[in-house]
């Protein structure tokens, strides 16, 4: 599962860094919006860069919306979550199965949120990639699917795959992750010449191997309703005497 992301960078540290990695900018029709927690359940706008037009960053509602459901997603969204993906499932799902050949995208982050159980007590943590130029989280590209909706507009699902050991002992009780993809297999993704076969494998193999850490965060504020989570405070670490593992 992954149903809340960040995106903490500027557009212009944003478009630097994947300029330089596959001469990717920004739509300029629309209002960038950096974020420290955006709840899935709330479909606001990832950013995704989509395999017809691999020059262009544009904002992407959260979940998936299939053929049958763009003149009415808010009716879809009530009935069906499908903020993610998952890649074993991904040709046999008929709201996925459309986008998987012909409309795959990369989606931008710089961290997510897991669950983390101990005793039937759910942490949160939030899980990032460091680097030496960002310590606190890097920008990585999450493997994804879109599908256009009317006036234009877009949506967008993360694909997620099982659990690596480092990500299974995070979210040690469904043991699942997003697909981070390796910065080399961008172009790959992105290509409409790769067959189902082609694409399993990439899915099945194409994690990237950066390091991630994951540390806890404040459960009170994150689980908590009706509060305004899209704050700096929300990634700070926090100490549970109940942890015991160090990720």
């Amino acid at each position: 599962m992954c149903y809340s992301t960040t995106l903490r960078k500027q557009r212009k540290e944003v478009e630097k860094r994947l300029y330089q990695e596959i001469n990717t900018e920004f739509e300029i029709d629309f209002e960038y919006t950096p974020y420290f927690h955006l709840n899935g359940f709330s479909h606001g706008n990832v950013y995704i860069i989509k395999m017809d037009e691999p020059d262009r960053i544009h904002p992407a509602a959260w979940g998936l919306v299939p053929d049958w459901g763009v003149h009415n997603p808010e009716v879809f969204w009530k009935k069906s979550n499908t903020l993610n993906a998952r890649a074993e499932s991904l040709f046999e799902k008929p709201s996925f199965k459309n986008s998987a050949n012909d409309k795959r995208c990369l989606i931008l982050s710089d961290g997510f949120y897991e669950p983390h159980h101990v005793g039937g007590v759910s942490i949160p943590h939030f899980c990032y990639q460091p680097s030496k130029e960002y310590p606190e989280g890097d920008l990585f590209l999450f493997a994804g699917l879109y599908n256009e909706l009317d006036n234009d507009l877009l949506s967008a699902t993360i694909i997620t795959v099982e659990a690596n050991d480092f990500f299974a002992e995070v979210h040690n009780k469904k043991k699942r992750m997003p697909l981070v993809l390796a910065y080399d297999l961008y172009e790959d993704w992105l290509d409409n010449g790769l067959n189902q076969s082609q694409l399993n494998e990439l899915m099945a193999y194409g994690f990237t191997n950066r390091d991630f850490k994951a540390h806890p965060i404040n459960r009170d504020l994150y689980y908590k309703k009706n509060v305004n989570t899209n704050i700096p405070e929300i990634i700070k670490p926090i100490d549970y005497p109940e942890l015991n593992t160090l990720f």
